[in-house]
């Protein structure tokens, strides 16, 4: 008998049919969100689940489902996952990293470019039937190239996004848990390492990849938004939580900073109604991964995880071991 798996959300057709072939698998192609009760009641006798940031996995859930032997994520980040209670649950937990890195710089860029230059808020204005004549002064924004990218989290996404920027022509400066090697500073672009204040004192563009935890909360509140120019622009790729985003706000309001562009927000997919208030901030639905050619990829990578996990081998992206 094959085990049974959940996959919590829709996913593409043929990844169902290439789960179909190790596993009894219950799909969920209407991709309904679950409520914590509805899925421990989808996951009681599962043996794993490939799971997305909605699922919470945490002690609560495991205390009730002594069959589940993994879960997978379809996502690099997986702050949705309580590893410390996979641990003691004996749950092999997986992500999907580096499959996503090169398409979500590719967006970070594009949604940094499109906050300096205030596209969206342009675009708006044209839509609303605005544009009588052309002016001067009309959406003037900060320049990207010769300017300044502060990288706060220089993992492989970071390094990716410090890349970018040599046709730019910017220079290029980050802060990160641990300081990179040499020869890594050298291959982003010459990057220097800063602490954050200095980083954020000296950046026209601050770009967020770093992972959300306890400690990486709030990483961006009142006291650095402060410090940053008032010129510069802020982006989001990473987490909600990492920004304040109440304090943003306030910043954004006040022009305290030029810009920011938001891909993900604290409490999504509810966010901060003010939001929508403000002309100087873009706003994108957590998309930063999706090409196609990506999600596709991480759908087969969090597969292939599940997959090794429940026949008895290491998963390729194992973040826990049972």
């Amino acid at each position: 008998m094959k085990p049974a798996i959940l996959v919590v959300r829709a996913i593409f057709p043929e990844v169902l049919e290439k789960l179909s072939e190790h596993f009894d698998v219950e799909s969920n192609q209407d991709d309904v969100v679950f409520t914590p009760a509805e899925l421990a009641h989808k996951l009681k006798g599962k043996a794993g689940a490939m799971t997305t940031a909605s699922a919470r996995i945490n002690e609560d859930l495991l205390q009730q489902l002594p069959d589940l032997k993994m879960v997978a994520n379809m996502a690099v980040g997986y702050d949705n996952f309580d590893l410390a209670a996979c641990r003691a649950h004996g749950v092999l937990a997986s992500n999907t990293p580096d499959v996503l890195n090169e398409t979500t710089a590719d967006f970070g860029w594009a949604l940094m470019m499109a906050t300096a230059r205030r596209i969206t808020e342009s675009e708006h204005w044209l839509r609303a039937g605005e544009w009588k004549k052309w002016r001067y002064d009309y959406f003037l924004g900060p320049d990207i190239h010769g300017s300044t990218l502060g990288i706060i989290g220089m993992g492989r996404i970071g390094q990716a996004i410090a890349r970018r920027s040599i046709g730019f022509n910017m220079k290029v400066v980050y802060h990160n848990r641990s300081r990179l090697s040499p020869d890594n500073e050298a291959y982003a672009n010459n990057a220097t390492y800063l602490e954050k204040e200095d980083l954020l004192r000296q950046a026209d563009h601050v770009v967020l990849v770093l992972p959300y935890s306890p400690a990486s909360h709030h990483t961006i509140a009142a006291a650095e938004l402060a410090i940053m120019k008032p010129t510069a622009t802020l982006v989001n790729l990473a987490r909600g939580g990492i920004v304040d985003d109440v304090a943003l706000i306030g910043a954004l309001r006040e022009r305290r900073i030029a810009a920011a562009g938001l891909d993900v927000f604290e409490n999504e997919p509810k966010f901060h109604p003010d939001f929508l208030e403000l002309s100087n901030v873009v706003l994108t639905p957590h998309i930063a991964s999706a090409s196609e050619a990506t999600r596709r990829a991480m759908a087969n990578c969090a597969a292939d995880n599940l997959i090794a996990g429940l026949s008895g081998k290491t998963p390729p992206n194992l973040l826990t071991t049972a």
